[in-house]
């Protein structure tokens, strides 16, 4: 392994480990399904440095592009208006 491979694999790992803290950690759905997208992206960059571009491409296809839009989805159809209770009260 070179030495960018190796700066490019910490990188990479400190971004997965940090976004998915952040999935746990962080209060609010909306910021937490993006930080889930930007989890199971870097992971999909990790299978593509372990040269596995098919399940790069099926981490990509599947779980960024079905189940995040799903996460998503659900998130907008049943987030409450705030500005709605406050005008009805």
């Amino acid at each position: 392994m070179g030495l960018y491979e190796t700066i490019a694999f910490a990188l990479f790992a400190i971004v997965t480990v940090a976004s998915s803290l952040g999935v746990v950690l962080v209060r609010d759905v909306w910021h937490s399904a993006l930080l889930l997208g930007v989890a199971l992206l870097s992971v999909a960059v990790h299978y593509v440095m372990l040269r596995a571009e098919f399940v790069a491409a099926m981490q990509v296809l599947v779980y960024v592009g079905g189940v995040l839009i799903l996460v998503t989805f659900a998130v907008m159809l049943t987030r409450k208006d705030e500005s709605v209770l406050e005008v009805a009260t």
